[in-house]
């Protein structure tokens, strides 16, 4: 059934004197395709500025927004509109010979994956490879999605969620010494476990559908941690299932209420805005960003 949702992503920042800015890329518009199809977006900035379009090299649509002139506030407020069909994962059926791990990809998979397969985070006591082989079994066979799915529930299970403002990602060693982390640090966390098991997996930024915050009631089963900001999770690919989406922060898989943006190899190359300025070096006051993600009716 095909859910459509309305997204709104106001963010501010704010100076003390003017000062003027470098380009900003702002990543916000969904790419279309089977599961997401983008109906309505809208772009609005102040001061006014000089936009184009372009994609990245994952195809993303990203904005390179170049303010004009000089300002105590840069006002960036990305709004669209779009109609989402996401597969249940119990639908997703896999490849027979990447049901069980360890399994191969093929020459061709290998070529386009080898950028998320690679390990992106260094190891060099073990530690995260010992954290990931604590869910494979030793006594049977052991399923790649049950391995995924047991690894899912238990990073959020075992991590106290910190909600972080700033900039940047702990690395997978700084989650575990801290017991703790964001949406990002989660999914990255994840992403280099599952890549030292074989598997490809790859960083995904966007929306995270809560509907206390929508309606003020949530759903059963539904309650979420991360909305009201943007979100990360990650993607697995599974070779007949293709790219499986899996959010550790609040163990969904595949799930209507993950509104994917933007995706890439590692968190620094999908940052949601990204920019400079040039002033004062006193300047800067803060940011204020919102979100709000409303599901239409029907």
């Amino acid at each position: 059934m095909a859910i459509r949702y309305d997204i709104t992503h106001t963010t501010v920042y704010r100076y003390k004197t003017p000062v003027t800015f470098g380009l900003h890329r702002v990543m916000f518009r969904p790419r279309d395709s089977h599961d997401l199809r983008v109906l309505a977006t809208d772009l609005e900035v102040s001061p006014q500025a000089y936009v184009r379009m372009i994609q990245d090299p994952h195809s993303n649509s990203v904005a390179l927004v170049q303010p004009m002139g000089e300002a105590t506030e840069l006002r960036i407020v990305c709004s669209f509109t779009i109609e989402h069909v996401p597969t249940p994962i119990d639908e997703l059926a896999l490849d027979p010979a990447a049901e069980v791990l360890p399994f191969a990809y093929s020459l061709e998979e290998r070529l386009d994956l080898e950028h998320y397969l690679r390990p992106h985070h260094d190891d060099p006591d073990g530690t995260l490879i010992r954290w990931a082989h604590q869910f494979l079994h030793t006594d049977q066979p052991n399923n790649t999605r049950d391995v995924l799915t047991r690894m899912n529930a238990h990073v959020g299970q075992s991590l106290r969620y910190v909600a972080r403002d700033e900039e940047g990602t702990q690395t997978p060693l700084q989650t575990l010494t801290l017991g703790s982390g964001s949406c990002r640090d989660y999914a990255l966390l994840m992403m280099e476990a599952a890549r030292r098991l074989g598997i490809a997996t790859r960083f995904v930024s966007g929306y995270l559908y809560d509907a206390a915050l929508d309606t003020g009631e949530a759903e059963p089963g539904q309650a979420v941690t991360g909305s009201g900001s943007t979100h990360a999770w990650l993607h697995a690919y599974l070779p007949g299932a293709g790219w499986v989406a899996f959010d550790p922060t609040n163990n969904l898989m595949a799930s209507s209420q993950l509104i994917r943006v933007g995706v890439a190899r590692d968190p620094a190359l999908a940052a949601p805005i990204s920019g400079s300025w040039y002033g004062d070096a006193e300047a800067y006051e803060g940011l204020e960003a919102t979100v709000v993600v409303r599901r239409l009716p029907g």
